[in-house]
């Protein structure tokens, strides 16, 4: 069992920065990739990116590509999303996510377990 805690959300003008924290405990040895997505309020789940905790590497969808980056501490378990140049379509609950699987797990059910979210909200 794999427990996350998402940390580091909050209001933030158009143009900030905020950097959310996933902290795992309780990690299992096949939890091989993390991935952050995001809801918008009455939209569907989207994926946002994920990093892979062996090899640290990532991958990002089009859209925050360049203002968006994701990155880990081994030795505290923890992923980190950096988020630069924020718009106000960014804003959303903000998820971190679990994966076993191989490759690049990019849809809701190739993550087994799941934070509780942070709000995200950026003004225009």
């Amino acid at each position: 069992q794999v427990q996350l805690v998402e940390s580091g959300g909050g209001l933030v003008q158009a143009g900030g920065s905020l950097k959310l924290s996933c902290a795992a405990s309780g990690r299992s040895s096949s939890n091989r990739a993390m991935g952050w997505f995001r809801q918008a309020l009455g939209k569907e789940r989207e994926f946002v990116g994920n990093i892979r905790w062996r090899e640290g590497t990532t991958f990002y969808v089009d859209s925050v590509k360049g203002r968006f980056t994701i990155s880990r501490d081994n030795s505290k378990n923890t992923v980190y999303l950096q988020m630069n140049s924020l718009k106000a379509d960014d804003t959303a609950v903000y998820y971190c996510a679990a994966s076993s699987w191989f490759g690049v797990p990019r849809r809701p059910h190739e993550y087994q377990y799941w934070g509780q979210g942070t709000q995200v909200t950026v003004s225009s």
